[in-house]
């Protein structure tokens, strides 16, 4: 079992697992009625350290400015949800003895003693802490503060589709014909010649073949543009509120009343 004066020493000390794998801070904790042990370790995990879980402290082992249990941090995120408000009923240890693979009895606990002990658990905070009613002459003021951050989560999705339509399309292109044209040529010296050549009086035919341009049109697949998805970010600013509990400390009987502004 962990040296009793060490182990209060704990809080407020980071909580790591056998592996060395952080688990959370060490928020305060939890001691056994009857011997005054402390058994768990309640310990700030989850995101900026907003979920409390419960610990056991047996085998705890300060490390440097760390505290090492033998425990998974695997094991602590599926720790059961146990509300901290200062004392472990038996069903809620029970729970979460069970989740850790630690031996219980109708009794109690198993693992501040040799024997079960006959009562829950209650914060350590009673008798041991510089804030309890057996220690010094002064008790300690705390108060809770704001820790605000961002978490990445998906927004939405993009996505690029190719798809097809079809437009018509109209160009004007010049086409060339070719068209008869009767040309007549009087009979002179130069061409009496050829104009006399052959029978006297007879009959010809003369054939012209016509030619013409059409349009014609084909298509042909051109790449014209690459296309592709980016992100940018913007930043906005939106606002978190909490409610923060903050104590607060006063003097009764005949006790001169402090102003220190709190």
């Amino acid at each position: 079992m962990t040296d009793l004066t060490e182990a209060y020493g704990f809080e407020g000390r980071t909580l790591v697992d056998r592996d060395g794998d952080k688990i959370g801070k060490i928020d305060e904790l939890y001691q056994d009625q009857e011997t005054g042990r402390p058994e768990w370790a309640l310990v700030n995990t989850g995101l900026f350290g907003t979920k409390k879980t419960f610990v056991p402290l047996r085998g705890a082992q300060a490390t440097g400015e760390d505290v090492r249990v033998p425990v998974e941090k695997a094991q602590v995120k599926d720790a059961p949800g146990i509300e901290a408000d200062g004392v472990l009923a038996e069903a809620e240890e029970r729970r979460l003895f069970e989740h850790y693979g630690v031996d219980y009895t109708t009794g109690g606990t198993t693992t501040a003693t040799d024997g079960p002990a006959t009562s829950g658990m209650t914060t350590a905070t009673d008798g041991h802490d510089v804030s309890g009613p057996n220690t010094d002459d002064a008790m300690t003021r705390s108060e809770e503060e704001l820790r605000v951050g961002t978490e990445r989560r998906e927004a939405g999705r993009a996505r690029l589709r190719k798809y097809i339509v079809t437009e018509h399309e109209q160009r004007t292109v010049p086409v060339r014909r070719e068209e008869v044209r009767v040309e007549r040529e009087p009979i002179t010296e130069g061409n009496v010649d050829r104009a006399i050549e052959g029978p006297e009086i007879s009959e010809e035919e003369h054939e012209v073949v016509l030619h013409e341009e059409r349009p014609v049109a084909e298509t042909e697949v051109v790449p014209k543009e690459r296309v592709r998805l980016t992100t940018e970010e913007h930043t906005d600013e939106e606002t978190v509120s909490a409610d923060l509990r903050k104590e607060r400390i006063e003097t009764d009987g005949n006790a001169e009343r402090l102003t220190n502004g709190h």
